[in-house]
Protein backbone atom coordinates (compact mmCIF):
# COMPACT_ATOMS: atom_id res chain seq x y z
CA UNK A 1 0.00 0.00 0.00
CA UNK A 2 1.34 3.07 -0.76
CA UNK A 3 0.18 7.01 1.53
CA UNK A 4 -0.99 9.52 -0.95
CA UNK A 5 1.25 12.53 -0.73
CA UNK A 6 -1.24 15.39 0.03
CA UNK A 7 -4.25 14.55 2.55
CA UNK A 8 -6.59 17.75 3.53
CA UNK A 9 -6.32 18.90 6.44
CA UNK A 10 -9.94 18.66 8.12
CA UNK A 11 -10.35 21.84 10.65
CA UNK A 12 -12.58 21.30 13.17
CA UNK A 13 -15.04 23.92 13.55
CA UNK A 14 -15.03 27.21 12.27
CA UNK A 15 -12.77 27.50 8.66
CA UNK A 16 -9.94 29.85 9.14
CA UNK A 17 -10.61 31.65 5.80
CA UNK A 18 -14.24 32.47 6.57
CA UNK A 19 -15.00 34.82 9.35
CA UNK A 20 -17.76 34.10 12.01
CA UNK A 21 -19.38 37.41 11.73
CA UNK A 22 -19.48 40.07 9.26
CA UNK A 23 -16.54 42.46 9.30
CA UNK A 24 -16.78 45.81 11.61
CA UNK A 25 -16.98 48.50 8.60
CA UNK A 26 -13.90 50.06 9.66
CA UNK A 27 -12.38 46.73 9.30
CA UNK A 28 -13.65 46.75 5.70
CA UNK A 29 -13.47 50.17 4.51
CA UNK A 30 -9.48 49.50 5.41
CA UNK A 31 -9.15 46.47 3.35
CA UNK A 32 -10.45 47.89 0.67
CA UNK A 33 -7.93 51.18 0.70
CA UNK A 34 -5.65 48.92 1.12
CA UNK A 35 -6.49 46.67 -2.19
CA UNK A 36 -7.06 49.80 -3.92
CA UNK A 37 -3.50 50.96 -3.14
CA UNK A 38 -2.20 47.57 -4.24
CA UNK A 39 -3.32 48.30 -7.26
CA UNK A 40 -2.33 51.82 -7.72
CA UNK A 41 1.12 50.57 -6.46
CA UNK A 42 1.38 47.58 -9.05
CA UNK A 43 0.52 50.13 -11.93
CA UNK A 44 2.91 52.74 -10.76
CA UNK A 45 5.61 50.03 -10.66
CA UNK A 46 4.53 49.15 -14.62
CA UNK A 47 4.90 52.75 -15.27
CA UNK A 48 8.46 52.90 -14.17
CA UNK A 49 9.49 49.88 -15.80
CA UNK A 50 8.83 51.20 -18.98
CA UNK A 51 12.08 52.45 -20.99
CA UNK A 52 11.93 56.05 -21.62
CA UNK A 53 12.93 56.60 -25.48
CA UNK A 54 15.41 59.26 -25.92
CA UNK A 55 15.39 60.80 -29.13
CA UNK A 56 18.97 59.77 -31.01
CA UNK A 57 20.81 63.03 -31.43
CA UNK A 58 22.60 63.10 -34.91
CA UNK A 59 26.12 63.62 -34.98
CA UNK A 60 27.60 66.50 -37.34
CA UNK A 61 27.46 65.38 -40.84
CA UNK A 62 30.70 64.62 -42.41
CA UNK A 63 32.11 67.38 -45.34
CA UNK A 64 32.17 65.64 -48.45
CA UNK A 65 33.41 66.97 -51.63
CA UNK A 66 34.06 65.56 -54.82
CA UNK A 67 36.80 67.26 -57.17
CA UNK A 68 36.78 67.19 -60.85
CA UNK A 69 38.57 70.28 -62.09
CA UNK A 70 42.26 70.78 -62.93
CA UNK A 71 44.71 71.24 -60.56
CA UNK A 72 43.07 68.38 -58.69
CA UNK A 73 42.88 64.59 -59.04
CA UNK A 74 40.42 63.86 -61.69
CA UNK A 75 37.83 61.78 -59.79
CA UNK A 76 39.69 62.09 -56.40
CA UNK A 77 36.94 62.26 -53.16
CA UNK A 78 37.53 63.99 -50.10
CA UNK A 79 35.85 63.97 -46.54
CA UNK A 80 36.49 66.11 -43.94
CA UNK A 81 39.80 67.55 -45.94
CA UNK A 82 41.63 64.27 -46.39
CA UNK A 83 41.80 62.26 -49.58
CA UNK A 84 39.78 59.10 -49.56
CA UNK A 85 39.63 57.64 -52.46
CA UNK A 86 38.97 58.22 -56.27
CA UNK A 87 35.58 57.74 -58.11
CA UNK A 88 35.92 56.62 -62.16
CA UNK A 89 33.82 59.17 -63.29
CA UNK A 90 34.39 63.13 -64.95
CA UNK A 91 30.97 64.24 -64.38
CA UNK A 92 27.95 64.34 -62.11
Amino acid sequence: MHRPLYVPQVAHGHAPWRPVAAAHPARRLAARQLRRAGVWLAWFARQLAVPVAHPVQPGPLPDVEFCAEAGAPEGALFVNGEYVGRLDVSRL
